[in-house]
């Protein structure tokens, strides 16, 4: 899935990602990073992700930073 990054809890190290193709924004975890650390993401910013079942609810996982092409 492809998602916008919409908000980072930077000392807790966990953030939302809003995507169209879910009802509602999906938690994750700096643990969940693939290829970038979560320090690095910001705000506003592109992701694909894939998602898992957790005891709390639907969390993301394996979000990657998309590669912008010039």
């Amino acid at each position: 899935m492809t998602g916008t990054i919409k908000k980072l809890v930077t000392d807790k190290g966990f953030g939302f990602i809003a995507s169209e193709e879910l009802p509602k924004d999906v938690f994750f975890h700096s643990n969940s990073c693939v290829g970038v650390t979560f320090d690095e993401l910001k705000e506003g910013e592109t992701v694909t992700f894939e998602t898992a079942d957790s005891p709390k609810g639907l969390n993301a996982v394996n979000v990657q930073r998309v590669q912008v092409t010039q």
